[in-house]
């Protein structure tokens, strides 16, 4: 009987060890959501403003998820799409269809989405909720994420300084955001270094994604003598406007080069499969935390696309040139003097905007004059 009993306590000892070890893996998360350890039973929910084929910010992030599905190896039914979702209920309907399709983490690409993301995730507490762009998070299951665009914005501007000859460029805006509004900045400093008797000509469109509107303002902006149109919009609109006005034009979001051939220089560029791989790869492996994603070009999130037969002679030096400085660290972007175009100094020599302050931004540079 003893022996039997000893086999009988060794069996019991090694289930409790097993039945630890499991208890383990399923509370390594700690204080943040259930995590799964095994990648086949993660499914990844996105959220898009507009269409996959608008060759612009949806095209973009969409680019981004099919990378990050392809680096990690995830079927297709782990990874959820829902396109054309605008900026009111319907994001919050789509976000539930996407947790009862059993969606563990959803990535919201717009804006917008952010309060309903905040308000979901609250009710949802085994449910990662990342969010793109916007300001809100909390310490448990709801981040945010962006990047230093203003760096590559920065390098479109150079391109632009140094193509224009009527020393007028247009930039088509959607909001007067920080967003918006410090990425015009950051472009029209990359116009200034290199021509500093341009100007920077803002018009805002009060809508992310309108290919009408889009196309409006960058002809509202031609008719003013300017010979290149950039953007903050999600389609290559204005680029098409430039190019039948036979001008040229820096896109965004995506390579706009296929769109307007003849006027496109090149264009400030999103890598988001960096953040979504990373992001999917932490929820796989139990490590995710709240923690909000904020990375540049050194990282590779952010660059500019690869400069067309368009540009003028000398910009890809100027380019990698200022490229160099800011992987560095010896330049940045926001690095003082800087006045606006009141006149008043924003930013002192010596001194240099943290991220904090960019992504605050609500003043025009000296050389933006709006419309």
């Amino acid at each position: 009987m003893k022996k039997v009993s000893k086999i009988l306590v060794l069996m019991l000892a090694v289930a409790l060890a097993v039945s630890a070890t499991a208890c383990t893996v399923v509370q390594r998360g700690g204080n943040n959501p259930e995590q799964y350890s095994a990648k086949s039973d993660i499914k990844v929910g996105f959220i898009y403003i507009g269409s996959t084929s608008d060759k612009g910010y949806t095209y973009a992030h969409d680019q981004g998820a099919i990378y990050m599905q392809k680096e990690l190896g995830l079927s297709d039914d782990q990874v959820i799409k829902k396109e054309n979702v605008p900026e009111d209920g319907a994001c919050e309907a789509a976000i539930k269809e996407l947790i009862e399709a059993g969606c563990k983490i959803i990535f919201g690409t717009s804006f917008g989405y952010m309060n309903y993301m905040d308000e979901l995730s609250k009710e949802y507490p085994d449910v990662i909720f990342s969010h793109c762009s916007g300001f809100k998070s909390n310490d448990t299951n709801f981040n945010n994420y962006f990047g230093r665009i203003y760096q590559a914005r920065y390098l479109s501007g150079i391109a632009a300084g140094l193509k224009t000859k009527t020393n007028k460029i247009g930039y088509v805006g959607a909001y007067k955001i920080p967003e918006v509004v410090g990425g015009c900045d950051a472009f029209a400093l990359g116009v200034q270094s290199v021509n500093p008797k341009a100007q920077v000509l803002f018009v805002e469109t009060q809508t992310w994604y309108n290919p009408d509107l889009e196309r409006k303002a960058a002809i509202s902006l031609l008719d003013k003598g300017c010979d290149v149109i950039a953007q903050h919009q999600d389609t290559a609109m204005p680029q098409k406007a430039a190019e039948e006005r036979g001008v040229w034009g820096v896109g965004y979001n995506a390579d706009m080069t296929e769109e307007a051939p003849k006027a496109h220089l090149t264009a400030p560029i999103w890598n988001w499969g960096v953040y979504y791989k990373e992001a999917v790869q932490k929820v796989i492996d139990g490590t995710w935390k709240s923690e909000n994603y904020f990375d540049g070009m050194k990282e590779g999130l952010v660059d500019i696309s690869p400069l067309s037969a368009n540009v003028a002679e000398g910009t890809q030096q100027k380019i990698d040139e200022a490229r160099a400085k800011i992987i560095s660290g010896e330049f940045d972007v926001f690095d003082g003097p800087i006045k606006d175009n009141t006149g008043k100094e924003r930013v002192a020599k010596g001194s240099r905007l943290t991220d904090g302050e960019i992504t605050s931004i609500d003043w025009f540079v000296e050389n933006v004059k709006v419309q």
